[in-house]
């Protein structure tokens, strides 16, 4: 028996058909910004989907569909406000597949699609207690307590990329101020590079990048061969998320966080920092009892995998 998996995003919907023991045999993908109108896209997914379930013997082999969108409503199978795509508005999503395919969908935001792939197969298994941080243009997160996700009451809960960590700080997209992910996305270590530079005169690598904006593999690029600025960089943003992971702690009290996106790319740089701040902040309690790992699922199909897995918990 296969599931299927799916991740909507802004440009891209990739998604694939995924063995029991987590193996993806098939996949597609679509260009979400392509479809202005909601039930064109579903129609294009389904165009590409159907092909891939006749490959694996038909609908009968296919257990569930997991949808990982952005503000994904588990309860509701909606996706509700979206700011980063195409289509406005409460859009009945499971609804829509669901008639289309006569499968069982299922759907959650991407954070906690990740967590629960990686409890099913990644740096998690066996866990019934973690967070599972996503470091990517922005901040998500997915909390696992007793081997479940938190929805909370209305099924937006865990949205840990907004909490406040620095009050009246950055402008955020969501409307608030100073929220993590303002400063420890890919975006918000962009925003310090270019912040760093306007504050000093001090010679850097990174001044070097005229013709376009900064991006964080710049900063880490320039880390790599000793860049004093770029090293300060990842410190700073360690610091900050360190000592947020160390509040995050006294919330849920996890085995582990597991850390997972392009900015774990940066290893050491950025990881040493935010070790020392979490172990510095968190409560003695559990101090050294706190797992900081990254993920081990390969980032081009963690989205897919944890789709399914969504999906599958919830048959």
């Amino acid at each position: 028996m296969y599931s299927l998996g799916m991740d909507i995003g802004g440009t891209n919907s990739v998604f694939g058909i995924v063995t029991e023991d987590g193996k993806i045999v098939k996949s597609g993908s679509v260009k979400t910004k392509e479809y202005n109108d909601f039930f064109d896209y579903v129609e294009a997914v389904c165009n590409g989907i159907h092909p891939l379930i006749e490959e694996v013997g038909g609908a009968g082999n296919i257990s569930s569909f997991g949808i990982g969108a952005p503000n994904g409503n588990f309860y509701n199978g909606t996706i509700e406000l979206a700011p980063n795509l195409p289509w406005k508005g409460v859009l009945p999503l499971a609804q829509a597949f669901r008639d289309r395919l006569g499968i069982p969908v299922t759907v959650t935001n991407d954070a906690n699609a990740a967590a629960v792939g990686e409890m099913t197969y990644g740096a998690a298994r066996g866990m019934r207690h973690f967070i599972e941080i996503t470091l990517g243009t922005g901040v998500g997160s997915g909390i696992i307590i007793d081997g479940k996700l938190v929805y909370g009451h209305d099924g937006f809960a865990g949205e840990l990329g907004h909490v406040v960590v620095e009050r009246g700080g950055r402008s955020c997209g969501c409307g608030n101020k100073g929220c993590l992910e303002t400063y420890c996305s890919a975006t918000g270590v962009a925003r310090t590079a270019k912040e760093r530079l306007e504050a000093s005169q001090e010679e850097s690598i990174l001044r070097c990048i005229t013709d376009r904006p900064i991006e964080s593999k710049d900063v880490f690029d320039a880390a790599v061969k000793g860049d004093r600025i770029a090293r300060e960089i990842f410190e700073y943003t360690g610091r900050i998320l360190g000592e947020a992971l160390a509040n995050f702690v006294a919330f849920s009290a996890p085995e582990a966080i597991v850390l997972f996106g392009g900015l774990t790319k940066a290893g050491d740089y950025i990881m040493e920092p935010i070790r020392r701040a979490m172990e510095a902040n968190v409560n003695i309690l559990w101090r050294g009892k706190v797992k900081l790992l990254v993920s081990q699922l390969k980032e081009a199909d963690a989205a897919v995998l944890g789709a399914a897995a969504v999906g599958q918990s919830a048959c």
